[in-house]
């Protein structure tokens, strides 16, 4: 399975591909699903130059609804983005295949909304190579739609693409109108103002506040704010169901969280194929070194689900925070002031300048110091008053970030030969075929005095190359010792790995694309009036205990339900019990509610994304 993993600039996409990436994806200068992620066409070409001579492909979110005259704009960008090497486009809207468009792989992106077979059954016969699944499907069901797509097209069927790490958006991708009608900012034009990471009052029909399952009141609590996915457990299940493609979300993601997460995947690949090396993996095409052992945990981290993959739970969400929490460290047993002391976990070390939180509140360690046993007392930069027996929570790692490094190189053949006038110096693929970079160099064939030493000291030489991105794998020199200056051949084996990275660039092919067609009777409706607001397979209803399917382990309170932000602005939640499904409505008109003017709303801040 591929691996592949977010970028929101050149220097992340680089980031990933050293910690292990098969594959980027990163926005075009426009059009993408997130505005604050646009990269121009010149960093794009960059990047693909670079990220092919890994044998790694670069994707480009092309990725929102548009108007009518943005589709021919952005049919000319995909044109620049062809002739700029990348290797496939991921788009929303279908209207755009009425443009004439290069002839590029596209792929269906999740906001397409593609949950049933049907769906994606009916994107292969218009030609995409790749389906982005919904997050919300399970094991069985995406194992139906590769059941369906191999039926309708055994021979090439469409691939099937799963998100398998990070935030999770509570409503199907496509299907969230929230911050459109309530915020002027629409989600399917790359400028989702996030509703689902905000606080709300949770109400019931007379507008008391209902209580949780502990009998805490649901009084501004981020009942909408999901945990992280995290499916790590599941790789052999997804790879057994037909998945091609195992997707990192982060397209706002630094370059730690990416190096991070890519690396925890490619280790659990490698060990689901069995094809690990002492301190990394080696490819046909790649060599990579990591300087830390990865974990999830150690950087931007909302706790974690695997999200539906195995059926529905309880504990998909964080209702206290959607801000990042980390990792759980110990337990608070005093706090005055700027002190504080902490009953720490087995195996937890603290470090200065860590960031520590509870709730919806962090701090930073200024200071630790040990007392008995596990015991330590912790100085702050300002008071802190948090409660006895409060679990404390690390989401800024000091010493595990200043290790967070990997290396990736290309493992290539050096192979020295004698010719007629002199020897002949090549630098070719590891195993061979792909490609060969040869120079020839006339030199007298005199013997060497000690044979041996100077064939060992000559493939040790060719094999210094440490400025460049190459790794020898294997070094070949004649059987026959001939003397050789240290000079000459340090300058040979440089000429000759620069003119590899121009043989590289020339034999990189891009996938070969078929064309995409859609009829008028295939694009879907995207007039969104009189839909609601949002449509979730998440439930409160189920996270509360009140499922209608199951015996309810609290007494339901009266219905209909309602959230209601800071500000007054209230929406509905409706029960589709049928199809197990909850939808979020408008209330503007409603006689009990009248939600106040939605630009007082507070955005949220972008560390929640």
């Amino acid at each position: 399975m591929e691996l592949l993993a977010p970028a929101k600039n050149i220097d992340v996409a680089r980031a990933a591909i050293m910690a292990g990436a098969d594959a980027v994806y990163i926005g075009a200068p426009k059009f993408g699903a997130r505005q604050a992620a646009g990269n121009s066409i010149d960093d794009l070409r960059q990047l693909a130059t670079y990220a092919h001579r890994f044998g790694v492909k670069v994707l480009v979110t092309v990725n929102t609804l548009m108007d009518d005259y943005e589709r021919k704009e952005a049919a000319a960008m995909a044109w620049q983005l062809y002739e700029a090497g990348v290797d496939a486009l991921i788009i929303q809207d279908l209207r755009l295949l009425r443009e004439q468009l290069p002839p590029i792989r596209l792929h269906a992106s999740t906001q397409c909304d593609n949950r049933t077979p049907e769906q994606v059954v009916a994107l292969q016969r218009m030609g995409f190579r790749r389906a982005v699944l919904a997050r919300e499907l399970s094991i069985d069901e995406i194992r139906a739609i590769r059941q369906a797509t191999l039926a309708d097209n055994p021979e090439q069927p469409i691939e099937l693409e799963v998100f398998v790490h990070g935030a999770v958006c509570v409503c199907y991708s496509g299907r969230c109108y929230m911050s459109e009608r309530l915020m002027g900012r629409s989600a399917n034009r790359g400028a989702c103002a996030q509703m689902c990471r905000m606080a709300y009052d949770v109400l019931d029909s007379s507008g008391r506040e209902l209580r949780d399952a502990k009998g805490q009141p649901l009084h501004q609590r981020y009942v909408l704010s999901l945990k992280d996915m995290n499916r790590s457990a599941y790789l052999q299940q997804l790879q057994d169901a037909g998945v091609s493609t195992l997707k990192i979300e982060g397209r706002l993601k630094d370059a730690d969280y990416v190096t991070n997460v890519v690396a925890y995947y490619r280790q659990k690949l490698d060990a689901l194929t069995g094809d690990t090396a002492a301190g990394g993996k080696q490819t046909h095409e790649s060599e990579y070194m990591r300087s830390f052992e990865p974990n999830p945990a150690k950087t931007f981290h909302r706790g974690d689900s695997p999200y539906f993959i195995a059926g529905r739970t309880a504990e998909l969400a964080n209702w206290d925070s959607p801000k990042s929490t980390g990792e759980p460290v110990g337990i608070v047993t005093s706090a005055r002031d700027r002190s504080i002391h902490v009953q720490l976990l087995p195996d937890v070390t603290l470090h200065n300048g860590d960031g520590l939180c509870y709730a919806d509140r962090g701090f930073q360690v200024n200071s630790v110091t040990p007392l008995s046993g596990t015991a330590v007392a912790v100085s702050t930069f300002r008071a802190v008053n948090i409660p006895v027996g409060t679990m404390l929570y690390r989401n800024t790692d000091t010493a595990f970030l200043k290790q967070l490094h990997a290396e990736r190189h290309i493992p290539v053949t050096i192979t020295l030969e004698v010719e007629e006038s002199g020897f002949v110096l090549s630098i070719g693929s590891y195993p061979a075929g792909s490609w060969i970079a040869t120079r020839h160099y006339e030199h007298p064939h005199t013997a060497a005095t000690q044979g041996e030493q100077a064939r060992r000291t000559q493939a040790a030489q060719l094999a210094k190359l440490g400025d460049t991105d190459y790794v020898a794998a294997e070094v070949h020199v004649p059987e026959q010792a001939y003397f050789i200056p240290m000079s000459a051949l340090n300058a040979w084996r440089r000429e000759v790995a620069a003119a590899a990275v121009e043989a590289q660039d020339t034999a990189y092919i891009r996938q070969k694309a078929a064309s995409v067609t859609v009829s008028e009777a295939d694009l879907p409706d995207y007039n969104s009036t009189g839909e609601p607001l949002m449509t979730c397979r998440y439930c409160i209803l189920y996270e509360l205990g009140h499922c209608r399917k199951q015996p309810s382990r609290l007494k339901p309170e009266s219905e209909p339900r309602y959230l209601r932000l800071s500000n007054g602005t209230t929406v509905e939640l409706q029960f589709d019990c049928k199809n197990c499904r909850m939808n979020i409505l408008d209330c503007s008109n409603s006689q009990t509610f009248k939600p106040s003017n939605p630009q007082t709303l507070k955005h949220i801040t972008s560390n929640t994304i």
